[in-house]
């Protein structure tokens, strides 16, 4: 068989299980929270919002005010996307499947750390993807995208290969700004365009090895989808504890860097340097929170969690993403020009203590 019949059997078999996802927002809730993305450009001026009317709708009667791509995992109407497609709580989503059968989901989980979010529709006997292992990719492998871009055209294929592993990557990943600060991504030249996002990367095979998560606006033919391998993980967890568990620190900080140590006159360039960063109300250390049990404190620059030495490009979530809730593992601090040797308990990120962490 030749690649490029090998390329429309992949298709074939895939594509019944690619969806498209609408998001649907009331108009007056737009009005107060996001009037922005009803604003026109217009000349040397901004339009006002138009008029409810003049607007494109659901087909359940909201506004619509964006979409993306999906893919069903299972016949029950379990489907993969990425977490910034669905990222609005307040959001209606509407899945509509090759054959063109609209229903609404519910966000069951969203993984911010990486970018995956797992929605449910009800229905029976779906067509499925299989889910293959992001760990065994190689670079030059040949992978098929499928998604509905600019969301609108469904159904939209593109070939290419893997170029790239591993990558860390600050990116839009829709036409609305929406940023995200994704690591240990899988780049590719399959064109990938705004809609997009969440739709499948997949191999010669027809298995799913990544979620198309981001494209670098102003660059030809690069590409960045999330490892399946990560969403695999998230979806074990909901399984097994109904959420996804994510381990949380409880810091705020800042990486370091030559620049940085000069400014804050550190004996080192590397680390996370725990800084409240001068904000009102604000703390470095959360108290209550794992760092803080673990005697953490504001000024410490924490050069290694256990045993991986922190830098711009291993910061601190890549090494506890893999740690399990409640293990035990060393943290070596800075303090005042002295090493100390600290031990951390992983806990859970809960919603209401999350702490938001800067990389400036």
């Amino acid at each position: 068989m030749n690649h490029e019949q090998q390329t429309i059997d992949v298709v074939k078999k895939v594509l019944p299980a690619v969806v498209s996802i609408v998001v649907g927002k009331d108009y007056e809730d737009l009005l107060r929270e996001r009037p922005y993305e009803l604003m026109v450009p217009h000349g040397d001026h901004i339009d006002p919002p138009p008029p409810e009317d003049e607007l494109p709708h659901t087909s359940g009667g909201k506004v619509k005010i964006g979409g993306g791509s999906g893919f069903i995992i299972d016949p029950s109407g379990l489907v993969l996307t990425n977490k910034h497609v669905v990222h609005d709580e307040n959001a209606e989503y509407l899945v509509t499947t090759s054959e063109e059968d609209t229903y609404p989901a519910k966000v069951l989980a969203r993984d911010p750390m990486n970018d995956v979010a797992i929605l449910k529709i009800e229905a029976k006997d779906l067509p499925t993807i299989s889910l293959g292992n992001s760990d065994g990719i190689e670079l030059g492998q040949s992978v098929v995208a499928v998604g509905t871009a600019l969301g609108e055209f469904q159904n939209t294929v593109s070939a290419g290969i893997v170029s790239g592993l591993s990558r860390f990557i600050n990116a839009m990943t829709d036409m609305q700004g929406h940023s995200e600060r994704l690591r240990g991504l899988i780049q590719t030249d399959a064109a990938i365009n705004p809609g997009n996002s969440g739709g499948p990367l997949v191999n010669m095979n027809g298995e799913v090895i990544g979620i198309n998560a981001a494209i670098v606006f102003g660059a030809q033919n690069i590409g960045f989808t999330i490892p399946i391998n990560k969403a695999k993980r998230d979806l074990d967890e909901l399984k097994k504890f109904g959420r996804i568990r994510r381990p949380f620190l409880g810091i705020r900080y800042v990486l370091l860097n030559p620049m940085l140590q000069k400014k804050f006159r550190l004996p080192v360039g590397v680390g996370a340097f725990v800084l409240r960063e001068g904000i009102p109300g604000h703390t470095a250390v959360l108290p209550g929170s794992a760092a803080f049990q673990a005697g953490i404190h504001e000024a410490d620059v924490i050069v290694e969690i256990n045993n991986t030495a922190i830098t711009e490009k291993t910061v601190i979530e890549d090494i506890l993403e893999n740690m399990p809730i409640g293990s035990k593992v060393p943290i070596k601090v800075l303090r005042e020009g002295s090493e100390k040797l600290l031990e951390l308990v992983i806990q859970e990120k809960e919603k209401e203590a999350e702490i938001k962490t800067s990389t400036l």
